[in-house]
């Protein structure tokens, strides 16, 4: 999939943006979301993607599914986040989903785009 869109989801951040219960169950919130994303993508992409799903502190250990890779970032999520962003080969178009400002202005100097949790939470 080297020319799909790669999206970065910050599953923290998007988990976190509505008040549903998520803190009782970090874990089970990381992985009802990573379900959405797998059944449902991220809707009004034009093209295919690769869903990159970061998961941190509580929610390590998460597995991928099919359509969603799930990467348990050691340290901070926001540094494996922007270490992805860098890394990604041939100036891969790359969007970020997070409302944290600082994640969004690092990223978007390596030349991502972003977009806030609703672009793939309801």
């Amino acid at each position: 999939m080297e020319s799909a869109l790669l999206v970065i989801v910050d599953a923290a951040n998007v988990v976190g943006s509505v008040p549903d219960g998520w803190w009782r169950d970090r874990k089970g919130a990381a992985e009802r979301l990573r379900d959405r994303l797998a059944a449902d993508g991220v809707p009004g992409l034009p093209g295919p993607a690769e869903i990159v799903l970061v998961v941190e502190g509580a929610a390590r250990g998460v597995p991928s599914v099919a359509g969603v890779r799930v990467e348990s970032a050691q340290g901070s999520g926001d540094d494996h986040m922007v270490d992805l962003v860098a890394g990604r080969a041939d100036g891969r178009p790359c969007l970020v989903v997070t409302a944290d400002r600082e994640l969004r202005r690092r990223v978007a100097e390596l030349g991502a785009e972003v977009a806030g949790p609703r672009t793939v939470r309801p």
